[in-house]
């Protein structure tokens, strides 16, 4: 973990170059969780970088991640992508993507929405299914504000997923006619899987999806003043749901196939941000 101190110097020199490269920040940045890659192909103008030239960004090193970030705009919504983020089963570290993240913010990103390839617990979303994150559960209890300074890190927690960016969701999926559940999401540490034990404590606790990342970058970027909006793509039913055994390729390998539908939805959230005059 670094300090405070040579983050942001990190951070500086990152929100320097991306005003050199691109000029004035997206309103809108995206974290693409596997499966969501494909809305890339729908940039236009699509302008890309590696996290490598950017000191304040993450090096993950998790199969289907590709470590670039990618500029562009989706009908009139200009918009940066990040493919890749750091997970705390990496290294133990729960801040990875803290530098990304306040670096999004101080160049002038105003919401980021998070997406992921998660573990359903519920029989009405079935593997393929596009969930909405109306909340979480941090299983693990840690935190990525640890050691930080000041009042600030108290953050209010009670409305992390914003109302406003969900509610539009909703409306995107409807006038798409594509099926959108709404569900509690729930983090755990990994990289293990979970028991069947420990799903049906996550099932008891309210939890409709289970994953390995989302939680302590929501409450980072809410820490920084982010807006945040979560979609879960399901890869598979929650250990002792099926009687298939979990693997990280079994959820590459569904994830890819529901990927074309995921990225059309989400280009479509997306290009929808224009229209909201809270995103001007």
């Amino acid at each position: 973990m670094i300090d405070n101190k040579t983050l942001d110097i990190q951070i500086a020199d990152s929100v320097a170059k991306l005003n050199s490269l691109f000029g004035a920040a997206p309103a809108v940045a995206v974290v693409l969780g596997s499966g969501w890659s494909g809305a890339v192909s729908l940039v236009e103008d699509a302008k890309h970088l590696s996290y490598a030239e950017l000191a304040a960004f993450p090096q993950p090193k998790v199969e289907g991640h590709v470590n670039e970030i990618v500029v562009g705009r989706i009908g009139a919504q200009r918009v940066v992508m990040l493919r890749g983020r750091a997970h705390t089963y990496e290294s133990g570290n729960c801040t990875g993507m803290a530098g990304a993240l306040r670096t999004l913010k101080r160049w002038g990103v105003k919401a980021v929405l998070q997406t992921n390839a998660s573990g359903s617990l519920r029989s009405d979303l079935p593997p393929g299914s596009l969930m909405l994150i109306t909340d979480h559960i941090n299983a693990p209890q840690r935190s990525p504000l640890v050691g930080e300074p000041g009042s600030e890190r108290f953050v209010d927690m009670s409305t992390a997923y914003d109302a406003e960016l969900r509610a539009n969701a909703l409306a995107v999926a409807k006038a798409q006619g594509q099926a959108l559940g709404e569900g509690v999401y729930i983090w755990a540490l990994g990289p293990q899987f979970e028991t069947p034990a420990e799903i049906r404590m996550f099932a008891a606790w309210g939890a409709s999806a289970v994953g390995m990342s989302t939680v302590p970058e929501t409450i980072l970027a809410r820490h920084c003043g982010l807006r945040v909006m979560g979609l879960a793509l399901m890869t598979n039913m929650a250990a002792g749901l099926s009687d298939e055994a979990l693997t990280h390729a079994l959820t590459l390998q569904q994830a890819q196939s529901s990927a074309e539908v995921a990225a059309k939805y989400l280009a479509a959230v997306v290009a929808s941000l224009a229209e909201l005059p809270s995103m001007q």
